[in-house]
């Protein structure tokens, strides 16, 4: 069995994979090594691989031996992208997560999270790139940090309408609308350009926007878990 650990910006989350089957996850707010000598006890767990954007992994690699994903691991892909050596791990896991997906088209991944991602792969299995851009909460707090009058609002969307009449419904309106309509138009862009694309969703906020195209939308909360998992298995051949 396979351990697979993906620590973002905000949320950690790990998975044991029997072969390509999702046996069991977990989500933290931080790398606990309570809980994976939990999952030791608990599965048969063989080998591992973790993904991290900068928390201290020194235990993960010298107590449980995991491999670590960087931009030098080999992937089942061609990287066509200039500066790998700074291309986000959770991106790179990602489009695999997508190529099990849809393994013979054309696919835009789309991880909705502390910051959006959009990233590119061709039916060719050649990633291309993509584009980062704020997240959802990163947008309000941007708001309140950088102007002197804005307060620091919490999304609610019972305030949520396109015609704000109070402050806090106002800034709801502009971040809520405008990041749909940025995705959207994305996403739109993409669809003129590639006729066949399919779109995989992730990432914690990827359940606040129905984004309607539905039948080549679709939502995997897993992605990023499935295609460490698809590197992992990879690099044992």
């Amino acid at each position: 069995m396979n351990l697979v650990i993906d620590i973002g910006n905000t949320l950690v989350k790990l998975a044991i994979f029997n072969g390509n089957e999702l046996l069991d996850s977990i989500i933290e707010e931080q790398i606990n090594e309570k809980i994976i000598d939990t999952l030791f006890q608990k599965h048969d767990i063989q080998q591992g691989i973790y993904s991290s954007v900068g928390a201290d992994t020194k235990t993960l690699l010298k107590k449980y031996n995991f491999s670590p994903l960087t931009h030098l691991t080999p992937l089942p892909l061609v990287l066509n992208y200039k500066t790998p050596e700074t291309l986000g791990l959770d991106r790179i896991a990602a489009v695999v997560g997508a190529k099990t997906l849809f393994n013979k088209t054309d696919v835009l991944v789309m991880d909705l999270g502390t910051c959006i991602t959009y990233d590119f792969i061709n039916a060719k299995n050649e990633y291309l790139g993509g584009a980062i851009a704020p997240g959802f909460q990163m947008r309000f707090k941007a708001l309140n940090y950088f102007t002197k009058k804005l307060p620091l609002v919490n999304f609610n969307a019972a305030a949520l309408k396109l015609i704000g009449n109070t402050t806090e419904s106002s800034i709801i309106s502009g971040v809520y609308n405008g990041m749909k309509n940025e995705i959207l138009g994305t996403i739109n862009s993409y669809i003129m350009q590639y006729e066949s694309l399919n779109i995989v969703v992730t990432g914690g906020d990827m359940n606040l926007f129905d984004l309607e195209l539905k039948n080549r939308i679709f939502a995997d909360k897993f992605l990023v878990l499935k295609g460490l998992n698809k590197i992992l298995n990879y690099n044992a051949k």
